[in-house]
């Protein structure tokens, strides 16, 4: 059983939590899904820039068993295949609605026909919007236009299971700035 450490953020609450909380906005990037980061600064991050509701948030640590994940990150098959997932259920309710799908859309319609029942979480990437943490200097092209060389990726877990989820506890409450 192979373990990696993950962080999740919250709003700091009158107690500390004993548990995640599973996201269910509508713009969660995969869906209804209890959200990790791997990297503890992207936690802060998105602490001090998302949770600003009591002036402070939380962040927990939790050792996440990964043998059941896609992990579309770090493996080249795993990617080709939720890629090929994503653009097949995109054209399948283009098809019918004659327009792309919102991300609600997508993830609803994974969700109402199982697709992945059988993967306990996804683990993803985008591009970090926080320039400052890149050390190397950005260049500038076309009239003063200022471009990054975005060599780091920011990193979430989606947990679909919370049974892979062990070990969760309180790592430290900070104040949003």
């Amino acid at each position: 059983m192979s373990q990696s450490i993950y962080y999740h953020t919250q709003e700091s609450r009158k107690s500390i939590l004993k548990d995640s909380i599973r996201c269910v906005r509508d713009d969660a990037w995969l869906g209804e899904a209890f959200y990790f980061w791997l990297d503890l600064e992207d936690a802060d991050e998105w602490g001090i820039k998302s949770k600003r509701g009591s002036k402070y948030y939380e962040v927990y640590q939790s050792e996440i068993q990964i043998d059941n994940i896609l992990d579309t990150v770090f493996n080249e098959e795993h990617y080709f295949f939720w890629f090929k997932q994503i653009e097949k259920v995109a054209k399948a309710i283009m098809s019918k609605t004659k327009m792309k799908p919102s991300l609600k859309e997508l993830n609803d319609y994974l969700k109402e026909r199982g697709l992945w029942n059988e993967i306990h979480g996804i683990k993803f990437q985008d591009l970090p919007a926080n320039t400052e943490r890149l050390l190397i200097r950005p260049i500038e092209y076309k009239a003063g236009k200022i471009r990054y060389f975005q060599y780091r990726k920011r990193i979430q877990l989606a947990v679909y299971n919370v049974e892979i989820i062990l070990n969760f506890e309180f790592l430290k409450r900070e104040k949003c700035i």
